[in-house]
């Protein structure tokens, strides 16, 4: 595959454009996800395998791109007479941005002709325009989940179904789907990245002599188009001849049992999830003795099928890095090698590199990472710790009133304690934000609650209301038939009230008052276990912390729950208690974050004892910021940090000047006896 830019730029692309070329030769692979950081090539890389795709040959006329080889018997443009003539075009490649409605993607009915006249008006959607083509999305992770799930669903079945009110249409959908996303702007939900066939990751090459190449390509490319292409035509000819002769080979390559077994036993043994790994391998192994012209499956295809397909499946939970440990997979395979006809991969280590895998010759790969070979975040305490320091000598420092050298008074990072299943913390009232999973909204999806004139497009038919608009007017418009005369200004627009996704923003005192290591290490693992909440409900997340003189924004407001995850594990403690710097350095990422998204409404979770010890009058000017939270209406909660038999109720008195509500950090569990009792005083009290 060739492209403006050199495959060997950027790290992994060998690995992207073999994932692509394996389902140009067999679709049923399911598609690729393409992870990695900004400006890798990812969306030039897809865009290339369009015009390696052979064209199709379809029954003109029909928008559905029909085979008349073999029509689809349910095309709405049908019925086609089998074997009746064709034109040949390119396949198409569509793209689905990221804001498209849902019946831009699976097409729309016409509602007033099908309530009027019976008849089945529909336009297609763009399931529809990349059928026996390629559906590209980029940014995958930002497109709703509920297009998410449409998107996978057509993808599995090869049809898509669009149902509006008792009416019905059918027609075919197979696409080679290709997803690429920045996990730094959120992941997938673990059950969607399962959907996809295959996965890879891509970085940047930090060779100076491949940046060269990509910046003396792009700028050739820049200055004359077409003798650019013209210049890799004959090489994009021969990728596509092999791609249709892997196709026409693919019926005849051969599984045998052997292979079977070592398919069966790598997803056993990295503990995947269900059948659909076993699938994917057996379906990507098969392709890949087609692609090098072989008709039996040889152990490194079944190797190289693994590192495809198995990484993006091995997370055990949101925080978990995708990746394979090569080693623990070259002894699986060893293991179940009697019966392969070609148990060794060679000497270079098969298709994984001329190293053995993917990672370079330095061995800085999945294995050498840590123990699963996962490639993630380091743990805390893999950086050399501070010497000489005593945890129960910070809260002193925080009081001694001399000024903050950087690391001054500043312990090691504490590990996270184990999180653990959180009570729902949700914003009051009714909202229209970004469709998700913690407060009530008015959204597309949902249970119906009530019936509106339509603003636009008419999206969700509220057929009672309508018929009610409409039936006072019978006579008046001559009605003769057994239809309704139905007008535009009869339609109604069903309302609809589901959950949306918010924007939470921690608040973290990190000063020496919270500084005890069993003390942080539980805060941090109470944030932890609010973050794995956020995720879970498709929320936004920020991160403010105080300590010292000052606040900080460590992460401004982001949908990568991971990235916030990451800088709370190496979060540095010690020093005074700036509470109201804290808060109004809260105050001023919501007033900006509002001009972003003013849609998203926000919830501040402020995690602290209550104590303010920073800056001049701390507590009176703590009392002033906390009142412009309550002001402006902005919904929060004080997670009370205060541990020991003896508590002054700081946290509880600022919740109130916030106009919140506090909970302790043994309140903030789900299955928390506490928090249970305190529930039921509270419903006691509302009820009486």
């Amino acid at each position: 595959m060739t492209t403006p830019f050199p495959f060997t730029a950027v790290v992994g692309q060998d690995d992207l454009r073999l994932a692509l070329l394996l389902n140009a030769v067999s679709p049923a692979v399911g598609g690729v996800l393409v992870r990695g950081e900004k400006g890798t090539a990812k969306s030039t890389a897809v865009r290339a395998l369009s015009a390696l795709v052979p064209q199709v040959d379809v029954v003109p006329g029909c928008r559905f791109s029909c085979d008349p080889a073999s029509p689809d018997p349910g095309c709405p443009d049908g019925p086609h007479a089998p074997g009746a003539g064709g034109q040949y075009r390119p396949a198409r490649m569509v793209e689905l941005p990221v804001g498209a409605s849902e019946d831009r993607l699976v097409g729309a009915l016409d509602i007033e002709r099908a309530l009027s006249e019976g008849v089945k008006a529909f336009e297609p959607g763009l399931l529809a325009d990349a059928h026996r083509g390629i559906l590209y999305v980029d940014e995958v992770n930002l497109l709703h989940d509920h297009l998410v799930d449409l998107l996978l669903d057509a993808a599995a079945m090869g049809a898509s179904y669009v149902e509006r009110e008792g009416v019905s249409v059918r027609h075919a959908a197979r696409f080679l789907l290709v997803g690429t996303m920045n996990p730094e702007e959120g992941e997938l939900r673990p059950q969607l990245l399962d959907r996809f066939g295959l996965t890879v990751e891509v970085a940047a090459s930090r060779e100076p002599d491949q940046r060269v190449e990509v910046v003396r390509r792009r700028l050739a490319y820049d200055d004359d188009p077409a003798a650019f292409a013209a210049r890799w035509a004959d090489e994009e000819a021969e990728v596509r001849a092999r791609i249709v002769a892997a196709r026409e080979l693919l019926p005849s390559v051969r599984l045998g049992d052997g292979a079977l077994r070592q398919i069966a036993a790598t997803c056993a043994a990295f503990e995947v999830d269900g059948m659909r790994a076993d699938i994917v391998m057996a379906r990507t192994a098969t392709a890949l003795a087609a692609w090098a012209g072989r008709t039996d499956v040889l152990a490194e295809d079944v190797r190289q099928a693994a590192l495809l397909a198995l990484p993006h499946r091995r997370r055990r939970n949101p925080f978990d890095a995708p990746g394979l440990d090569e080693d623990k997979l070259d002894e699986t395979l060893e293991q179940f090698a009697d019966d392969d006809p070609d148990p060794d991969p060679g000497p270079d280590g098969g298709p994984g590199g001329p190293d053995g895998g993917p990672d370079g010759p330095d061995g800085g790969g999945p294995d050498g990472g840590g123990p699963d070979g996962g490639g993630g975040r380091p743990e805390a305490g893999d950086e050399a710790p501070r010497q000489g320091e005593d945890p129960a000598a910070s809260p002193a420092s925080e009081e001694d009133g001399r000024p903050q050298r950087p690391g001054a008074g500043e312990q090691q990072a504490v590990r996270a304690g184990e999180p653990f299943r959180t009570k729902v913390l949700s914003v009051p009232g009714l909202g229209e934000g970004a469709a998700g999973r913690r407060s009530r909204a008015r959204t597309e999806h949902g249970r119906t609650t009530g019936a509106r004139r339509p603003r636009g497009t008419l999206t969700k038919l509220h057929l009672a209301a309508t018929v009610q608009a409409a039936a006072p007017h019978q006579r008046s418009r001559g009605r003769s038939g057994p239809g309704l005369v139905v007008r535009r200004d009869d339609l109604r627009q069903a309302t609809r009230e589901g959950r949306e996704g918010n924007l939470v923003l921690f608040v973290v005192d990190a000063s020496g008052s919270m500084a005890a290591r069993k003390r942080m290490g539980a805060v941090k693992g109470a944030v932890l276990s609010l973050l794995l909440d956020a995720y879970q409900r498709r929320d936004k997340v920020g991160l403010v912390t105080f300590r010292g003189s000052g606040a900080d924004v460590a992460l401004p407001p982001t949908s990568s729950v991971d990235a916030a995850a990451a800088r709370l594990e190496t979060l540095p403690t010690g020093g005074r208690t700036p509470l109201a710097a804290g808060l109004l350095r809260a105050h001023e990422v919501l007033r900006v974050e509002r001009l972003r998204d003013p849609a998203r409404r926000p919830l501040v979770v402020v995690v602290t004892d209550g104590r303010a010890t920073g800056g001049p009058e701390p507590v009176a000017l703590a009392g002033r910021a906390a009142r412009l939270f309550a002001a402006g209406g902005l919904a929060s909660v004080v997670v009370d940090c205060e541990q020991g038999p003896v508590r002054l109720g700081l946290a509880g008195r600022l919740a109130g000047e916030l106009g919140g509500t506090a909970v302790t950090l043994d309140e903030l569990r789900a299955d928390s006896i506490a928090g249970l009792v305190r529930d039921v005083q509270g419903t006691s009290r509302r009820a009486a």
